[in-house]
C-alpha cells in the first residue's frame, strides 16, 4: 500500500468520526467570518501576519489580547505591545500591520474582484508584506475560501513520514505548488476540500484542531 492510500484511508477514518465533526464546525465558523466586516477580516490577516515563522496558537492569545489594537495603535505602540506578549518579532510584524492598513475598508471588494483563488493569492503574496505564500493561503482558509494549501512543517514531516515527499530543502513557489498539488489528489481521493484536508493533517501530526 502506498502512503497515499495509507493516509486517505486514515482521513476516511477520522472525517467518520467526531474529528470530523469539529472540522466541519471549524468549516462553518471560517465561512461565517468570511461573511464579516472589514475590520474582522482585517484583524484575520493580522492573525496571519504574526503566524510567520511563529506559533499559531501564540498568534491566536495575540490576536485576542490586540483585537481593534491591529486597526489604530501607532507602529511604537502596537510594537510594543507584540513584545510584551512574546512575539519573537515585535518590530516587523508591527510594520507589516500598520503598512497593510491601507488595505482596511478595501478588503471584501479585493476579495470578490477575483475569480480564481490562485491568483488572489498571488495578489496577497505581492501587495500585502508579510505575506508568503502559506501565510496567504492560511488568511484565505481562514475566511472561507477552500482550494488552495497551507504547507508548513507539520505538514511536510507528515508527507515525509509517510513517503509521499522528499523534504525539500527550501519552499520556494515551485516546490509550494508541487506539493500542493499532491494534497490535492489526496485531498480529491478522500472527498475532502484543500481547506478541510489541512485540519486533519494537522489533528493527525499535532493532536489539535486549531485555525
Amino acid at each position: 500500500m502506498s502512503g497515499i492510500d495509507r493516509l486517505v484511508d486514515e482521513l476516511k477514518e477520522l472525517k467518520e468520526g467526531p474529528i470530523g465533526d469539529i472540522v466541519r464546525q471549524r468549516m462553518n465558523e471560517f465561512e461565517l467570518l468570511g461573511r464579516g466586516t472589514e475590520e474582522d477580516l482585517f484583524k484575520e490577516l493580522c492573525f496571519c501576519i504574526l503566524t510567520a515563522n511563529y506559533s499559531a496558537e501564540r498568534g491566536i492569545r495575540i490576536q485576542k489580547e490586540i483585537d481593534l489594537g491591529f486597526l489604530s495603535l501607532p507602529l511604537d505602540e502596537l510594537a510594543r505591545k507584540l513584545r510584551e506578549l512574546g512575539h519573537r518579532y515585535p518590530e516587523i510584524r508591527a510594520k507589516y500591520i500598520v503598512e497593510a492598513r491601507k488595505y482596511l475598508g478595501k478588503l471584501k471588494k479585493v476579495l470578490e474582484s477575483f475569480d480564481d483563488e490562485a491568483l488572489l493569492r498571488d495578489w496577497l503574496v505581492k501587495n500585502v508584506k508579510g505575506l508568503g505564500y502559506k501565510e496567504a493561503s492560511h488568511f484565505l482558509r481562514n475566511i472561507g475560501f477552500k482550494n488552495v494549501a497551507i504547507i508548513d512543517f507539520h505538514i511536510i514531516d507528515l508527507l515525509v513520514k509517510y513517503g509521499i515527499i522528499e523534504r525539500p530543502r527550501s519552499l520556494t513557489r515551485k516546490k509550494y505548488m508541487e506539493i500542493e498539488d499532491i494534497l490535492r489528489k489526496i485531498a480529491e481521493i478522500s472527498g475532502l476540500t484543500l481547506a478541510e484536508l489541512d485540519l486533519y493533517l494537522w489533528y493527525m501530526e499535532t493532536g489539535k484542531i486549531l485555525k
